[in-house]
């Protein structure tokens, strides 16, 4: 080891690619984790204390904002989904350090669209409209 200390990559530099679709920017993605089921076992002649052992993974929505325009591309995919044909797509969330490089990867795998919620309105408001998708997804990795 070299001495050589590393600062933990910001978190507003990051990009998000969508299989197939072109998007621009995306203002917020979180909610990707992912947890464990513990499955509790004691067998009859085994002391008081039982074992624990790993169930199920499972991974928590994703949530995307956007500031709103007049791309319709993720609608569509919703509205696909409303009709009946869920197309599953990879989602890539790719961390940027300070001279524009990508520095980290989370892939999601076999992600759909969940929940949509339009832009709040306010006449007094001076916000951007924001739009949230959320995507039920089956497993993530991570490179880099």
């Amino acid at each position: 080891m070299t001495g050589e200390r590393t600062d933990p990559y910001r978190n507003f530099r990051f990009r998000v690619e969508l299989e197939g679709l072109q998007q621009a920017g995306f203002s917020e993605v979180s909610g990707f984790d992912a947890s464990f089921d513990v499955i509790q076992y004691r067998e009859g002649n085994e002391v008081i204390t039982p074992r624990k052992l790993p169930g199920l993974a499972r991974y928590g929505n994703i949530s995307l904002k956007w500031g709103a325009t007049d791309s319709l591309e993720l609608w569509e995919w919703i509205q696909d989904c409303v009709n009946g044909t869920v197309e599953r797509k990879t989602v890539t969330i790719i961390a940027i350090d300070e001279e524009g490089t990508d520095v980290a990867t989370w892939q999601v795998i076999e992600a759909w669209p969940v929940r949509y919620t339009a832009p709040n309105f306010n006449g007094q408001g001076s916000e951007a409209a924001i739009e949230l998708l959320e995507l039920a997804h089956e497993g993530m990795t991570r490179s880099q």
